[in-house]
């Protein structure tokens, strides 16, 4: 199917994919999506995830740390990511009862393997990168479909960070004249979009507040000798205690005094900032459990933090999102660190905190075949807006 084609259909049956900094597996939502730019309404039809097997799962973070063999690996890694996503794309849509040739377009993040949004010298030369990988066009073979893919590279190419995505799709989704607002995502990373009462898109302050699950999920994992992935209901953080001479270890990170626009990523956060914080730990006789439960502290604490330094006009209201907004420990932590404001999840306004991420990404890619800039330049820094997404057809 041609984009043309597709531009004239009204409503579209699209699928959003989406594969975080977790690398738990790959989120895939099919929605309904009538219109498009600030006339967007979106109804979701179903959802699944599909765990990456831990084979894979335990390469993929091989890969993003650049531990592995080479460019043959890295080939192989994206075909294989191609073929995880079309398989996924196959499961929502047989748990909607539709056949995936009834799919008008796919939006697929990819799996992201290596962020660089502050510019380097490399060979000469000094600029930003980003790379994502879970190759597009294999989407489109299996479910013969359009697939937009590779988001963030666009906005990185403007001078941008890549990073955050989702603003522009909160914006059209969350935005409201009566209050300031704020969207509060919880993967691996934590990210927040500010959207100020009655304001437009340029008026959005958007950014990384730091880890969000990345953290707890690996101390899970040590504590559990890899039988769990992340903390279920938070019941480790609930056991432990919060340690304040760890917490004060923590907080003393650079990441969060830095100006915005700013992102982060497993690059800042993963298996070297958690060998250190329980060596780190250990040196304080601080137990395992505890540290656990104080790298959840920790997180609320970043948003806090956030809001603090980056927020001048307070939001009365937060919407919190992704898998942490399934983790009451957390939960009860950031509304402990934001008494003057409701801290809420999307299940409690009636929609799906799990798919949120997925979500934005059918609405990037519908934004993306219109033609419509789909960056939020005052989030992302880039110097002016831009089409994210390369369409494979």
């Amino acid at each position: 199917m041609l984009v043309g084609e597709v531009l004239e259909k009204d409503p579209k049956l699209v699928i959003g994919l989406m594969s975080g900094t977790s690398t738990d597996g790959i989120d895939a939502v099919l929605v309904q999506i009538h219109g498009n730019g600030t006339s967007t309404k979106v109804h979701q039809v179903a959802f699944t995830t599909i765990p990456f097997p831990d084979s894979v799962r335990s390469r993929i973070l091989a890969v993003a740390s650049g531990t592995f063999g080479g460019s043959e690996e890295l080939c192989r890694m994206n075909f294989l990511l191609g073929e995880l996503s079309a398989e996924a794309c196959i499961a929502v849509c047989a748990l909607a009862g539709i056949t995936p040739n009834s799919i008008d377009l796919v939006g697929s993040h990819g799996q992201t393997v290596f962020h660089a949004p502050v510019p380097s010298e490399y060979l000469g030369r000094t600029f930003a990168s980003t790379l994502q990988i879970g190759e597009a066009s294999v989407i489109a073979e299996r479910l013969g479909c359009l697939v937009v893919s590779d988001f963030r590279v666009r906005d990185t190419a403007a001078r941008g960070q890549g990073a955050p995505l989702v603003p522009y799709t909160e914006y059209l989704l969350y935005q409201d004249p009566t209050r300031t607002v704020a969207l509060q995502n919880l993967g691996g990373i934590g990210n927040i979009t500010i959207l100020p009462q009655g304001g437009g898109l340029e008026d959005i302050i958007a950014f990384d507040t730091g880890p969000g699950n990345m953290v707890m999920d690996a101390l899970t994992s040590i504590i559990t000798n890899n039988a769990s992935r992340f903390d279920f209901n938070g019941e480790f953080a609930a056991r432990g205690t919060v340690r304040m001479e760890l917490l004060s270890w923590m907080l003393d990170d650079p990441y969060l005094s830095e100006p915005i626009p700013k992102t982060t990523g497993r690059e800042r956060y993963g298996a070297a900032y958690v060998e250190a914080l329980v060596e780190t730990a250990q040196r304080m006789r601080i137990s395992l459990i505890d540290t656990l439960a104080t790298a959840n502290r920790f997180t609320a604490e970043t948003i806090r933090i956030g809001l603090d330094r980056h927020c001048a006009i307070r939001p009365s209201r937060m919407v919190v999102g992704g898998g942490g907004s399934l983790n009451p420990v957390l939960m009860a932590n950031i509304q402990a660190c934001l008494p003057d404001c409701r801290v809420l999840s999307n299940e409690d306004l009636g929609l799906d905190s799990s798919a949120k991420e997925a979500v934005a990404f059918a609405i990037l890619a519908n934004e993306a075949i219109h033609g419509i800039p789909n960056n939020a330049p005052k989030a992302t820094g880039a110097a002016h807006p831009v089409v994210m997404g390369k369409i494979s057809q």
